[in-house]
């Protein structure tokens, strides 16, 4: 039976998380139908602008993203210390970005005087909004309601597009991050679509070369900022042409099918992280196969359930992969 979303996001144990959405009824997200012979590229396109849409909107940064034929993968960061951080007001105009709002914060953002009984509605309306903007279900209702919409009026019909909920699960640490998101921005090279990560059409990874070849990094992705050190801007403690040099390697690796091979600068590079090749290249691969849960050490597995309250540590046989 699945679990309701409270008791699988626990912010204290960390704010990044996995996500997937997947579609019902043989719908198409991109790609040729062999049925109708319809190409439905052209809905990466909503797919990838709504993403990217969100997260000027949200206290949710989004670490990679991958649009498949008939899914989507997304790596999100909740950034608490942002959404606690917005004044009243930003937190209202932040909400009018996607919905109308009520009467009542219509006239607070335009400075209207409001009226002593409805300032108690008005607080509890904002402590909503607050809430929802730093929310991962909100946030993939969001991405997920409009691409429906948009699908069911080009298809004539009605009806679900998407499966009723969307998978999650917490990446626990720095090596559970890193592998997810090469597994999420990897996935058109296993599914053969693309031969290079750069060559991979709607993903983070195309977006990060191609800002990283300019010596940027793109503004509306979570930025990689080397080494944890005091003082710190927000952003993924680890060197982005590290990360680079990892996806590109293990991209190799899969597209020719040569499991052991993966260069010394690579090799270099797990070894500081402790992970051996082999496994790396296995979580990178099989990462769905692997996980089905909360990714991290058995220790830190073991303190994310205990906060929980959840009496089992299910999905510890897996941990063996992250050292």
């Amino acid at each position: 039976m699945p679990r309701p979303r409270r008791t699988l996001i626990s912010i204290e144990d960390t704010p990044y998380y996995h996500c997937c959405s997947r579609v019902v009824r043989r719908a198409f997200l991109c790609g040729d139908d062999k049925y109708t012979g319809k190409n439905y590229d052209h809905r990466r396109g909503w797919v990838e602008e709504q993403i990217l849409k969100l997260s000027d909107v949200f206290a949710i940064d989004v670490a990679a993203y991958a649009v498949m034929s008939n899914h989507l993968h997304i790596v999100l960061y909740i950034d608490l210390e942002t959404v606690n951080n917005w004044s009243d007001i930003e937190v209202v105009l932040q909400w009018h970005k996607l919905f109308n709002g009520t009467a009542l914060t219509q006239r607070f953002v335009k400075g209207e005087v409001i009226d002593e009984h409805l300032v108690v509605q008005l607080k509890h309306l904002i402590a909503t909004y607050r809430s929802r903007l730093s929310d991962i279900s909100w946030f993939m209702r969001c991405l997920n309601e409009p691409i429906a919409r948009q699908a069911n009026l080009e298809d004539n019909c009605t009806g679900h597009f998407w499966e009723g909920r969307f998978k999650s699960q917490a990446l626990l640490d720095e090596a559970a991050v890193l592998a997810c998101m090469a597994y999420v921005e990897l996935n058109p090279i296993r599914a053969k679509i693309a031969n290079t990560p750069e060559q991979s059409d709607f993903t983070s990874i195309k977006l990060r070369v191609k800002a990283a070849l300019k010596g940027e990094q793109p503004k509306k992705l979570l930025p990689f900022i080397g080494n944890e050190r005091a003082h710190q801007p927000k952003g993924i403690t680890f060197s982005l042409k590290d990360y680079l040099i990892l996806v590109d390697e293990t991209g190799r690796v899969i597209r020719d099918d040569k499991r052991g091979a993966i260069c010394s600068s690579a090799e270099d590079i797990l070894t500081r992280l402790n992970i051996p090749v082999a496994n790396w290249v296995k979580m990178v691969t099989e990462f769905g196969q692997l996980f089905h849960g909360p990714v991290g050490t058995l220790q830190e597995l073991s303190v994310y359930c205990e906060h929980l309250d959840r009496r089992r540590r299910h999905f510890s046989n897996s941990c063996q992969f992250i050292l």
